[in-house]
């Protein structure tokens, strides 16, 4: 059996995840062989691809996103927000989004019940879903807010979590909007404000990708989706895929064996890698990278410790979300923020020496050059983030 080590599983990292110098790339590649970039926190998706751009620029991601329309947001794997490859669109959206939209209309059926805005749920749901959608292609495009002033049914509240102590109210059109979304009939257009905002305009999807969208069965498109992630993250163990798919196990074990998955050694573990991918892999020259909160590669598999260590109590928040990592040559090795005055600063958990320590900073100061009056701070807050800022 072909025995694939830390180091060689670390090569790998850094050359197929565009993070050493030489691997970088456009942004579409990147979210291509990253089989999607982190979407939940809208700076991820920049950061994560200034990291793995050869020559990174904010005009070249929202390009991409809103007028070459190559890259498009879905909510996929594990009900977590992506912005992925428009082509890798219905195979996300067949392999896990289907199942979620059906979820998520259940839900709203259920709070639209619970707040008696209606004595049939199911129905009022669908009646006002199609009202949305009508007012929103007479627009063109539209932001929630302005779709709710269309339809006085659309801007009704809903009280979430009643009676608990995070209690609070969602208008009618979010939860409209989410779920036609999941659906495909919708999708995220342009920001309201900066690069780095969560408001986003809204347009029918029909009428953003005016080419179409092909449709997959789930078997297939759950095997493609397998076979991409496995030619970038593998070597794998099926409890990592079962993780980052978000699928159930006996859909997982079909779509590995459909992708034509063999075995192989991980150090003692059984891992997984695609039947063409046993050749070594030479390791690239030693490379540092400063990654943003829930980038697709700190968050890329459920047993993190080859490239992780003992770094996790401090890295990642309770909930599993990792905060920005500081990388050397395919491992994590510290953490960085942002402060209010710009000022990138560094905390590194390890003794690098000078010439790796002197690469992280020259990659520091790059990132902050690029980002200039811009201030970024995760939307999940991490025990050392938090104490870099404080």
């Amino acid at each position: 059996m072909r025995r694939i080590g830390v180091e060689e599983r670390r090569a790998r990292l850094g050359l197929r995840h565009h993070l050493a110098a030489t691997a970088r790339a456009g942004v579409v590649e990147a979210a291509r062989d990253l089989v999607g970039l982190h979407g939940t926190d809208p700076a991820t998706v920049h950061l994560a691809a200034q990291a793995r751009m050869a020559v990174p620029e904010v005009a070249a991601v929202e390009r991409a996103l809103y007028e070459d329309r190559a890259l498009v947001r879905i909510l996929g794997m594990r009900r977590t927000m992506f912005v992925e490859p428009v082509e890798l669109m219905p195979v996300v959206q067949a392999a896990c989004t289907d199942a979620i939209a059906v979820q998520q209309r259940r839900l709203l059926q259920d709070m639209v019940g619970r707040a008696g805005l209606a004595g049939d749920p199911a129905a009022w749901v669908e009646e006002v879903g199609t009202a949305a959608l009508k007012a929103l292609a007479a627009r063109g495009e539209a932001t929630a807010a302005e779709l709710a002033s269309d339809d006085p049914r659309l801007a009704q509240q809903i009280v979430m979590a009643e009676g608990k102590t995070y209690e609070g109210r969602q208008s009618v059109v979010t939860r409209i909007l989410l779920v036609l979304a999941a659906e495909g009939r919708v999708v995220r257009g342009r920001p309201r404000g900066s690069w780095i905002s969560g408001q986003y305009r809204w347009s029918v999807t029909d009428a953003w990708l005016p080419d179409g969208v092909a449709r997959w069965s789930l078997q297939d498109a759950q095997t493609e989706l397998v076979r991409r992630w496995l030619a970038s993250f593998g070597p794998a163990t099926v409890a990592d895929v079962k993780w980052w798919t978000g699928l159930p196990m006996g859909q997982v074990r079909r779509a590995v064996a459909g992708a034509g998955a063999v075995e192989v050694d991980l150090d003692g573990a059984p891992g997984l890698v695609l039947a063409g991918d046993l050749d070594p892999v030479p390791a690239p020259e030693p490379w540092a990278a400063l990654l943003p909160a829930l980038d697709p590669t700190t968050m890329g598999w459920a047993g993190r410790d080859f490239y992780l260590g003992p770094h996790r109590p401090v890295l990642f928040d309770r909930n599993g979300n990792a905060g920005p990592t500081i990388w050397w040559d395919g491992r994590v090795v510290g953490g960085w923020a942002q402060r209010r005055n710009g000022e990138v600063v560094l905390r590194l958990l390890e003794d690098l020496g000078a010439d790796a320590t002197a690469a992280v900073e020259a990659e520091a100061a790059r990132l902050a050059g690029w980002l200039g009056p811009v201030r970024v701070t995760p939307r999940f807050r991490t025990p050392l983030e938090r104490e870099l800022v404080a």
